[in-house]
């Protein structure tokens, strides 16, 4: 069953990994790998990471990525969000710490803003939503 719109905005809020995917070019699958994101419903959806990653220029060749999140519990459910991707510019330490808080514990979060400096912010447009709950617990 498909979630509602409320419904799949706060799960998409919630700490989960995403898979992101974006075309890897002709004669190739998609380049599929875990990355952090943020999200606030109401807000932008977010990543950030280095411009001359293999994911950097691939989406910026691309114009267009998507991310995947899901869980197995206490039911199976996912949502999937595919649209345009805009490089807003490079990621200020505080939208560091913003989406390093998601993830980590409060001690990790400094060195991981130290270690990400020069990675950018690129922002998802979303265009096309796919979701569902498979049950309930």
């Amino acid at each position: 069953m498909s979630l509602s719109i409320p419904e799949r905005e706060e799960f998409l809020a919630q700490p989960h990994v995403a898979a992101l995917s974006v075309s890897a070019g002709p004669g190739r699958g998609p380049l599929v790998v875990p990355i952090w994101y943020h999200y606030v419903p109401g807000g932008p959806l977010w990543i950030s990471t280095h411009r001359n990653s293999r994911k950097g220029k691939l989406i910026a060749e691309a114009g267009r990525f998507s991310l995947m999140v899901d869980r197995v519990a206490p039911t199976t459910r996912y949502v999937s969000v595919e649209g345009r991707a805009s490089v807003i510019g490079p990621s200020s330490d505080d939208d560091l710490r913003v989406i390093a808080g998601r993830y980590l514990v409060p001690e990790k979060v400094e060195p991981y803003v130290s270690f990400a400096r020069g990675e950018y912010r690129i922002e998802l447009e979303p265009e096309h939503w796919l979701s569902s709950d498979l049950g309930e617990p």
